[in-house]
């Protein structure tokens, strides 16, 4: 691990490194992303998470170009929609990715879930493997799998994922699956690391919240960071956007990272993979 610009930056099993900070646009209206995106890198965010079931890819990649940044300097990472698992589909909608983005290359390409009883999860992913050596996606992964999903791309496949993007949050702290993604050279994307704002009221969360002189949301991402995991939350607002980037200049102690480890109740906010099989219409 390195630190470039007070980011920790993580090294993916291929050598890519990924800022361990990211700014994520999930929910923000297309017509509203270019303006939040660019306020998150004129703050100093260096990682977007978007994906093409959000609809707003094409307002990231407008950022991205607008920004005046290095496009070398900005992480860029999108997700295969639901609707499009077959190896024909997949491979034309990472092309529409690219299209919709308008910059060169995604630096990180996910299968967003694994939808069991959709369709065969390693055929998306061998399709994903096709367009990573074609050169215009610097790494691939996945998100949303289970360890018996990635149990399967181990078995079936070539390349290893170069993350897994799970829920993660003081209230499912996923640590057999964090561990698994450790022991195999998969990083770990937390999203909804807040748990959708449930966690920020919590007792334990408030009152190491007020030993450290941060805001809960501070002290839950920062635990994030301290367990190596790699967020990015989300918020429109700058004061907010500003206040997810100040994680760097405190850190939390044993006591208080065992303490919102201990929080955990297997509680989701989003749905059960094992049982989530959503197509868009």
């Amino acid at each position: 691990m390195t630190t470039t610009a007070s980011v920790p930056t993580i090294t993916l099993n291929n050598g890519v490194e990924i800022p361990q900070l990211g700014f994520g646009v999930f929910q923000i209206p297309p017509e509203e992303t270019r303006a939040a995106t660019l306020t998150a890198l004129e703050v100093g965010y260096r990682h977007i998470d978007t994906a093409e079931m959000y609809g707003n890819e094409e307002g990231v990649g407008q950022a991205v170009r607008e920004s005046g940044i290095d496009r070398g300097e900005i992480f860029v990472t999108s997700k295969l929609n639901n609707g499009f698992h077959a190896r024909e589909d997949a491979l034309a909608a990472f092309e529409q990715t690219l299209g919709a983005l308008d910059i060169d290359y995604v630096d990180l390409f996910l299968i967003h879930w694994p939808l069991p009883a959709v369709g065969d999860f390693v055929e998306t992913w061998k399709a994903l493997e096709e367009a990573y050596a074609g050169g215009k996606v610097r790494a691939i992964g996945v998100s949303n799998f289970q360890q018996h999903h990635l149990n399967r791309l181990l078995a079936e496949s070539t390349v290893i994922p170069a993350v897994n993007q799970i829920e993660v949050h003081p209230y499912l702290t996923q640590d057999a699956l964090r561990a698994f993604d450790s022991e195999h050279g998969i990083a770990t994307e937390a999203w909804s690391p807040i748990a959708q704002g449930k966690v920020l009221g919590d007792p334990v969360i408030e009152r190491i919240s007020r030993r450290v002189e941060q805001t809960p949301a501070q002290v839950v991402l920062r635990w994030h960071v301290q367990r190596g995991d790699i967020v990015f939350p989300k918020s429109v607002t700058k004061e907010r956007v500003e206040e997810n980037f100040a994680l760097f200049d405190f850190e939390l102690n044993d006591a208080d990272m065992s303490d919102i480890s201990a929080l955990d109740k297997g509680e989701r906010t989003g749905p059960d993979p094992d049982h989530f099989n959503f197509i868009p219409a």
